[in-house]
């Protein structure tokens, strides 16, 4: 079991594929300390994780430590390269839709507290346009889906500029923060 699991490290296989190599290879099995060729396999794969369990994890360190002292040189490499492509994200997707509610949500939150009456708040308009969001894979609601976040743009942007007319000198300085995200999130410039 030992030398499957450094045939592993040593290959960089998973558990099927060493078992698998084993049979197929004749070195492989010189290195387990085979004098014959064998045809069966030397164990199910399975098995390797159940030895993998049983030895903990100081078995399996001090394993790869050998299996490095095997490499040699090639073992201690001058830089690490890690490729995070498969690692999950803190990603949600459509990200421009629930920015687009985002600028929105802060625009009635500003109006509100400043006590800015706005001509109109979009309510409906805004909770029908994210309903629609919900199907956007769909391909035959997709069309519908890319109208409303076209319109949730829009929305956006309207309240952006009335709010922009409406508060005050001191008070727009004071919140150019919440104006920031609009301005990297719209395609148009802001003025």
């Amino acid at each position: 079991m030992v030398g499957l699991l450094l045939l592993e490290q040593l290959a960089n296989l998973s558990d099927k594929a060493v078992v698998a190599r084993w049979v197929q290879n004749p070195y492989y099995q010189h290195f387990r300390g085979m004098t014959q060729f064998q045809w069966e396999l030397p164990c199910d794969p399975s098995e390797l994780v159940y030895f993998r369990r049983r030895i903990g994890e100081q078995g399996v360190a001090l394993i790869l430590a050998v299996s490095a002292r095997l490499r040699g040189e090639h073992a201690a490499e001058p830089t690490v390269v890690v490729d995070s492509t498969v690692q999950e994200k803190n990603v949600k997707w459509p990200t421009d839709t629930k920015l687009y509610h985002k600028i929105i949500r802060r625009c009635w939150k500003l109006a509100d507290a400043h006590g800015v009456p706005l001509r109109r708040r979009y309510r409906e308009e805004v909770r029908a346009r994210l309903m629609a969001q919900r199907w956007r894979k769909d391909p035959r609601k997709r069309k519908a889906a890319h109208k409303g976040q076209r319109r949730l743009r829009t929305i956006a942007g309207a309240l952006h500029r009335e709010l922009e007319r409406k508060l005050p000198g001191a008070v727009g300085h004071e919140r150019r923060e919440h104006f920031t995200l609009l301005q990297t999130a719209l395609p148009w410039p802001v003025r």
